[in-house]
């Protein structure tokens, strides 16, 4: 069906766009004279398909025009909601219609696309809003003070009696007072057309857009981010994500300028952000930072009943406080809105926030909860659930297949490698099947201390602290005494014994912050260590020295650590025969091996190959499975710490070692 097709198609364009539409709000329909399809409620407007619409019997839904509801308002909404599930032309059906389905039924136009652009809310939510509305568009425009689900319906089912007795035909455009726009035409070319025009005009009205610029993220985040991340731990564990712009600053500076954005706009921002958000003024030091946000805390919760989703901190930006990294990500692109709004309002007389009992009835609405719940999304109760997780040398090979497992129970990853180009395609192919948790990319050299700084950084500005460190990366370069040379060795021993030390050091850092702000909180430093750190390796000495000393410092590390409820252990695996450390057919150590003679009488690499999987008792080299049972086994206990864990397949067993 064509018409279906163009639905689509204009709902993704749209839906694509941050300037139009955020975390999945506003709504379109097509109608014929039969049925109307409107967007579903928790449907993804930028990737939605025929499945994301609700498809109604238009009969049904004029229902709701003539009906006596209650007048409870919170009651009446409840009421609205099920008329319009019952309206549902599939019987069964468990998609929930739009809660605005009755606005686009009551337009004539078949196409109907409400959105709530940045720069059309900068008008509508601003003082001088009506009368800057004649004035830029005209009396063939419907502008609609606010309200809110029936009651906003109501209010256009009125004015569109006049408005057709004066022109016999529908407004194209009908402008919603701290809401948004309502366009509708007969084709989807000409709505496109139309939020141009719209668009254009207040932009130029206003002195046209600004490009705010990102700022520098100072470095001593890391010693307040974590803490605070603790500190709104209360339930359950939190995300924190950090932006700083141009635009942030617009509104720290001052408490006066923050007040131009401490209250909600439009219905969406109550639904991410909630209704009231926290300003710290105090931010000479990290620990003003802390100690303003535990003073703070308590009464904002008292007086408001929950705590705060939005954080504006005076010269270092916007933090979001929310259960899940995505979560996290939403909020932040909310409330910047909010703020663009604000900033572009001041056009137009200035900001016009919504009422305090407006706020109360969107915070309370079952409709709008609804939306929350739905954007959370489920649990899926595992162990990494949402738990922040660097993984070193997790661009390909067996680093890549811990990102993967990771990332596919829910955990927020953080790719460190120095192949960026590499890095960046396991991105790619991991974000395919994220739900609510966040992977991302940072290129470092672990041998390198500014590098290994900048990942922890980089991690607290994306997560607010850090739960697991996975030190994998390493390099594998065999030889004899006789071939091996000093640069050789070297590079060796830094990337495969000092980026342990470098990795310890600077995550511990964090991991400290957080255990003084919360006694009981475990966290892990982990190190990918290798057979070869349990028992010598011929002609491979500079690798096996530097995992053997690997577990040296495991140890150590571990008895420094205890107190903060660090835990550090040492994952060694057997041999990964399938990746591309050993099979690659140029560099793989298969090769390596052969051209170095290890293997007596070896003539092709599966002659090496068949030498190697024999050494095994279980027959098989290890696999990225069986390293995770052992990571996930870390992780969830309480009680082993300074181990070095043989997953060989009894290729290499363990002996007790005594306590030191």
């Amino acid at each position: 069906m064509k018409e279906l097709k163009d639905l689509i198609e204009i709902s993704r364009f749209f839906g694509a766009d941050k300037n139009y539409t955020l975390a999945g709000g506003g709504n379109t329909s097509y109608k014929d004279d039969q049925y109307i399809w409107v967007k579903a409620s928790g449907s993804s407007l930028a990737s939605i398909d025929e499945e994301g619409f609700a498809k109604l019997f238009r009969e049904k839904v004029k229902v709701i025009s003539t009906k006596k509801y209650s007048d409870d308002a919170q009651v009446r909404e409840v009421e609205v909601k099920e008329d319009l599930i019952a309206a549902n032309a599939i019987s069964g059906s468990p998609k929930r219609p739009s809660v605005e389905t009755s606005f686009h039924e009551v337009i004539d136009y078949p196409f109907v696309v409400h959105m709530h652009p940045t720069i059309i809310n900068a008008l509508m939510c601003s003082q001088d809003a009506p009368k800057k509305t004649m004035e830029l568009f005209g009396e063939k425009v419907l502008y609609i003070p606010y309200a809110a689900g029936y009651e906003l319906f109501k209010k256009v089912e009125a004015a569109l009696i006049p408005y057709r007795e004066k022109f016999n035909c529908d407004p194209e455009i009908i402008f919603l007072e701290n809401h948004g726009v309502f366009v509708s035409a007969l084709s989807i070319e000409r709505i496109k057309e139309l939020y141009e025009y719209i668009s254009d005009t207040i932009a130029k009205a206003s002195g046209g857009l600004k490009d705010f610029k990102n700022l520098p993220v100072p470095q001593d985040i890391i010693s307040f981010m974590p803490a605070l991340r603790m500190i709104f731990s209360q339930d359950n564990t939190k995300i924190l994500r950090l932006r700083h712009s141009e635009l942030h600053a617009q509104f720290y500076a001052s408490a006066s300028s923050f007040q131009t954005a401490s209250l909600p706009f439009t219905p969406d921002i109550i639904v991410y952000c909630k209704g009231k958000y926290m300003y710290i003024d105090d931010s000479d030091s990290p620990e003003a930072i802390i100690r303003s946000v535990q003073k703070q805390l308590p009464d904002f919760i008292s007086k408001f009943g929950y705590a705060p989703k939005v954080l504006l901190v005076k010269g270092y930006g916007l933090i979001a406080v929310e259960d899940t990294a995505q979560a996290a990500e939403t909020v932040l692109d909310v409330y910047e809105d909010l703020l663009k709004i604000s900033y572009y309002s001041e056009s137009f007389g200035g900001p016009h926030f919504l009422s305090k009992e407006d706020i109360e009835f969107i915070d309370n609405w079952e409709v709008e909860n609804y939306r929350r719940k739905v954007s959370k999304g489920t649990s899926s109760q595992s162990i990494v659930e949402q738990k922040i997780i660097v993984v070193t040398g997790g661009a390909q090979g067996f680093g890549e297949g811990i990102a993967n497992d990771l990332a596919s129970k829910g955990a927020n990853v953080i790719i460190a490698d120095i192949n960026e180009e590499r890095g960046k395609e396991a991105i790619d192919n991991i974000k395919k099947d994220m739900a609510k948790n966040d992977v991302i990319f940072q290129k470092c050299n672990v041998a390198d201390s500014q590098s290994v700084q900048g990942l922890i950084v980089r991690t607290v500005e994306q997560f607010g602290g850090l739960d697991v460190y996975i030190s994998n990366a390493g390099i594998l370069r065999a030889g004899s005494l006789e071939e091996m040379d000093p640069a050789t060795f070297d590079l060796m021993t830094k990337v495969n014994y000092e980026a342990w030390f470098l990795a310890a050091k600077y995550a511990s850092l964090v991991l400290k912050v957080q255990s003084k702000y919360n006694s009981d909180y475990y966290t892990d430093l982990i190190q990918i260590n290798s057979k070869s750190g349990l028992k010598g390796s011929n002609k491979n000495f500079a690798y096996a020295g530097a995992k053997f000393g690997g577990i040296g410092l495991t140890q150590s590390f571990a008895m420094e650590l205890a107190e903060f409820n660090i835990k550090v252990n040492s994952v060694c695996p057997g041999n990964f025969f399938e990746g591309p450390l050993w099979s690659d057919p140029e560099k793989g150590l298969f090769v390596q091996y052969l051209n170095a003679g290890k293997v007596p009488g070896a003539k092709t690499v599966d002659d090496v190959k068949q030498y190697y999987e024999k050494q095994v008792p279980l027959g098989r080299g290890c696999r990225v499975g069986d390293v995770m049972k052992a990571v996930y086994y870390i992780i969830y206990q309480k009680y082993e710490t300074g181990q070095a864990v043989p997953v060989t397949g009894a290729l290499v067993v363990s002996t007790p070692q005594p306590i030191a």
